[in-house]
């Protein structure tokens, strides 16, 4: 004798299926009840529009940027661009075949505060953290890390402006024969955690403003 039950079709699984199903759907608006509840409380933990705008620090999470790669992000209505550097990349810094290249190589134009005034222009050398406007008409460079490529063979990878030609290394510095006249600028910032950088506040017992850059 068979079990009409099992196969879901007798009068006792029809009550049984209305049941399962009046569960899942009681499950299923509990999980979107949850879910709506919970979004106003998500959203308020991002700064809001105008507390960013006023020039309030933001912190940015670094894990899920690899090596090699690059986050753009908004401070002050400002490109931010932050760069994962290489170990190969921060050796190419340091060449004679990047640093000829330079019009400002060792940083001497105040475009930075003074914990960036280095060959990196910046707190911890595998984190570059600049302004991404051209210094020339405030066009926002492209990431092109490469080395050689459409760029000749002698570009060692950093940044280039399709608007009006301009060039900069991995550590923002600007190449010599380009219109743009400084570095990108560096914002006040420092890295309350490992894998945080706050981007809009100077590490502890510094005291300097962004505004006092010879260009922003």
């Amino acid at each position: 004798m068979t079990d009409i039950t099992q196969g879901g079709h007798g009068p006792g699984a029809h009550d049984e299926n209305r049941r399962d199903f009046l569960v899942l759907a009681a499950s299923a608006l509990a999980v979107v009840g949850a879910a709506v509840t919970a979004w106003p409380f998500i959203d308020t933990l991002n700064p809001a529009a105008d507390t960013i705008a006023a020039g309030a620090p933001i912190d940015i999470d670094l894990s899920p940027i690899k090596p090699g790669q690059q986050l753009l992000v908004s401070w002050r209505g400002r490109p931010i661009f932050i760069v994962h550097r290489t170990p190969e990349q921060l050796k190419m810094l340091q060449e004679k075949s990047d640093v000829s290249l330079l019009s400002d190589p060792d940083s001497e134009v105040n475009q930075q505060p003074p914990y960036a005034t280095n060959w990196h222009r910046s707190i911890d050398p595998t984190y570059l953290v600049v302004v991404g406007t051209c210094t020339h008409l405030g066009c926002i460079p492209e990431y092109t890390p490469e080395l050689g490529g459409f760029l000749g063979a002698s570009w060692p990878g950093g940044y280039f402006c399709p608007c009006h030609g301009s060039k900069y290394d991995l550590a923002a510095r600007v190449f010599t024969g380009v219109p743009a006249p400084y570095n990108l600028p560096v914002p006040p910032h420092h890295f309350p955690s490992k894998n945080t950088v706050r981007i809009g506040e100077n590490p502890k017992d510094v005291a300097w403003e962004f505004a006092s850059i010879v260009q922003i």
